[in-house]
């Protein structure tokens, strides 16, 4: 006798179209987030206010910001890079004033890698701009499409984690 009681359901097929939709709106969200941080941070006359990071820069930025000290080889291992390619992510940083370096405290052939105060300051400035466009481009929404997609947030990133 099965004492199991408690099936899993079994996995319903999306309806048609379903994935290619959500691709190409996640897509064109994230590119048009992206270009916020590239038009929206400038001066006057379009003159730079903060260094302009690629995807590759911002992106280990902000994870040595999560982390708050890595190792080049765990940088470059998490964001899944060859290591000669991060080492030139992060001499652009360094370059930039956004990561400084320090003896591992164990290790005498390693460096620790940590973000400075001004890259801090530079992804919080990026998030500030990111979320005031997001935030003026969700007050157009009805009320109800805002509550759809706050209920919708939370699958999205489980989605991003899978």
């Amino acid at each position: 006798m099965n004492m199991n009681t408690h099936q899993d359901p079994q996995p319903v097929e999306p309806p048609p179209g379903l994935a290619e939709e959500l691709r190409i709106s996640i897509a064109r969200l994230s590119r048009r987030l992206r270009s916020v941080s590239a038009t929206e941070g400038t001066g006057p006359h379009g003159s730079p206010r903060q260094p302009r990071l690629t995807i590759s820069q911002h992106a280990a930025l902000a994870a040595l910001e999560r982390h708050r000290a890595m190792t080049p080889r765990e940088l470059a291992d998490h964001e899944k890079v060859q290591p000669p390619s991060m080492t030139r992510v992060i001499a652009a940083l360094e370059e930039q004033g956004l990561v400084e370096r320090s003896p591992h405290p164990t290790d005498g052939r390693q460096v620790v890698l940590r973000v400075t105060q001004r890259g801090v300051d530079l992804l919080r400035e990026e998030r500030r701009r990111k979320e005031a466009w997001l935030s003026r481009r969700l007050s157009e929404l009805t009320p109800r499409e805002r509550e759809i997609l706050r209920q919708a947030a939370p699958i999205l990133d489980r989605l991003s984690k899978s």
